[in-house]
């Protein structure tokens, strides 16, 4: 019985790790609600799949925009910053990019939304594993 018991419970923690969601991000940039899910929680060292929704005040998706993604991580003893971005591509009402964090530790993120001449940001950091 008790192994039943480890082979059942080993099966969920198993299916949790295989199923658990991403890493979900809300804020607000300007007059848009942007929402940002990275496929791993934690992130890790490699690529980390991006998608970026952004709604304007009227709860519409806004597919008209230039999506940058910046991220950075800050100099440290002996090593200097590293800063990369990419680009977001749109697939159907949100937008796609790929981070390729090439080490662990803490990393800024920052999502640039540029439309109509103006840029609104949203910023948040991550712990890549």
């Amino acid at each position: 019985m008790k192994k039943v018991v480890i082979v059942l419970v080993s099966l969920l923690l198993f299916a949790g790790v295989v199923f658990g969601k991403g890493l979900n991000i809300n804020q607000k940039a300007g007059e848009y609600q942007v929402q940002v899910e990275i496929d791993k929680n934690p992130p890790v060292v490699g690529n980390n799949n991006m998608t970026i929704g952004i709604k304007d005040k009227s709860d519409k998706y806004v597919t008209d925009a230039k999506v940058r993604v910046e991220y950075s991580m800050p100099a440290m003893p002996g090593m200097p910053p590293m800063n990369y971005d990419t680009d977001g591509v749109l697939r159907g009402n949100e937008y796609r990019a790929t981070m390729n964090l090439s080490m662990s530790g803490p990393w800024n993120v920052a999502v640039k939304i540029i439309r109509g001449g103006k840029t609104s940001k949203v910023k948040f950091n991550i712990d890549a594993q």
